[in-house]
């Protein structure tokens, strides 16, 4: 089978799709982590299936990847990670409310909640947001398709403007890596750009 043909055109509305992202928007979105960061905040993140690996990838990306090698340590809190706590949240209280029930209480002021979800509709997300909003806590909203009601409540928005589930997670990976770089770049080596990070795995 030649796939090639299908690769290209692939590769080609994914390289579109980069085009047509908002730089503002996006740049607003990483001075609200890095000010998370600055200010000593938890940054919590959360998503479900693909974004919920994503989401478990920032928190390695941030709390391994440039922690290692900065004195001030990033503090992020993926809300997906202990499948035990998920089970029983699911299981005794309901499915829509596993990220939610995570952040009752715990929320402080200079924290920052991040939610991701390919359609923006992620009800379980959704809920998590709004309880965020509820107690002060600003809202990053990385979405795909229209954004739905993520896009619409988020305080800081990385949209992907593609009908497309699997290019929309595509780029949201790219998000984590391209913010990874560039504050691993400036943290380290006092660079916005440029530098190479000392990638071990």
């Amino acid at each position: 089978m030649d796939f090639k043909k299908a690769i290209e055109e692939y590769y080609e509305r994914e390289i579109n799709c980069i085009k047509r992202l908002n730089l503002d928007e996006i740049n607003e979105a990483m001075n609200a982590i890095y000010d998370t960061y600055e200010k000593g905040g938890t940054i919590y993140v959360c998503g479900n299936g693909g974004s919920a690996s994503t989401a478990s990838h920032m928190q390695n990306d941030f709390n391994k990847g440039i922690s290692e090698y900065v004195e001030k340590k990033f503090n992020f809190h993926c809300l997906n990670d202990n499948v035990a706590t998920m089970m029983a949240v699911a299981n005794d209280i309901g499915y829509e409310e596993i990220f939610r029930f995570q952040l009752r209480n715990k929320l402080k002021e200079n924290d920052l909640f991040i939610g991701i979800s390919g359609s923006g509709n992620s009800k379980n997300v959704l809920n998590a947001a709004e309880y965020a909003k509820e107690n002060g806590v600003k809202i990053v909203g990385i979405t795909g398709y229209t954004g739905g009601k993520l896009k619409e409540m988020a305080d800081y928005k990385m949209h992907v403007d593609e009908m497309d589930m699997q290019i929309a997670e595509d780029l949201h990976m790219t998000f984590d890596h391209m913010i990874m770089k560039i504050f691993h770049n400036y943290l380290v080596g006092g660079e916005i750009s440029g530098g190479n990070e000392h990638d071990k795995h």
